[in-house]
């Protein structure tokens, strides 16, 4: 036998053969978790760390597909303001509300059969597993977490949001565009001051064509 397959320490041709083709596939393994990685983080909003839409509905429509249906309730939720924050204190204090507001609800989420995310602006979205019996009280109690001032640079910031809320119960047979399409409505009726905070969206809600003004289709993109 070759003294160099004897040696201890000594590291025959084979090996050294095995060796330098794992070489290559190291350097691939590491590159697709990188690759990964970077797909991961693309799939969540920068400044939040919030989901966003593609990954919301997605999580949505498995709910919804579940036995658990009839317990789904999904959220939109609208800064009140929040443009007059940033033309009065900047855009840092902006982007501190948004943040907060982003933290606030995935605390809130973190304990439910829950996900939030981040649609876009102001805009965020909640879908939840909720006890009918239970919704008004959970939904009004995140509401005034969402409500409560915080501090930036020195500053006391007041914060509001408008509450859209949609019933997959309310709205059998529905996909999760439709719903999002009757909650985006509800919220909007009641940021205009149309309907109280606790209007849940109805049939007609989820079919309006355009959304009083809003960008009718805009909940749509991405969805598929």
């Amino acid at each position: 036998m070759n003294s160099a397959m004897r040696l201890p320490g000594r590291i025959g041709p084979h090996a050294l053969l095995i060796t330098a083709a794992a070489v290559p596939l190291t350097g691939w393994a590491v590159h697709a978790v990188s690759l990964y990685k970077q797909i991961a983080d693309g799939r969540k909003d920068p400044l939040t760390d919030l989901p966003c839409r593609p990954e919301f509905v997605a999580y949505g429509e498995r709910l919804l597909r579940s036995r658990r249906r009839n317990g789904v309730h999904v959220l939109m939720l609208d800064g009140v303001d929040f443009k007059a924050v940033n033309d009065t204190y900047g855009h840092t204090a902006g982007d501190t509300v948004i943040q907060t507001l982003g933290r606030r609800l995935a605390r809130w989420s973190s304990g439910r059969k829950a996900l939030a995310a981040r649609l876009g602006g102001d805009e965020f979205a909640v879908c939840a597993v909720i006890p009918s019996s239970a919704t008004l009280a959970e939904i009004t109690a995140l509401r005034e977490q969402l409500r409560q001032p915080i501090q930036h640079d020195g500053l006391t910031l007041r914060l509001d949001v408008s509450i859209g809320i949609a019933r997959a119960a309310d709205l059998p047979g529905e996909d999760m565009s439709q719903i999002l399409r009757g909650t985006d409505t509800a919220m909007y009726k009641v940021k205009k001051g149309e309907v109280p905070f606790s209007h849940v969206a109805t049939r007609d809600d989820a079919y309006a064509e355009t959304v009083n003004g809003r960008r009718g289709t805009h909940l749509l993109a991405g969805a598929e």
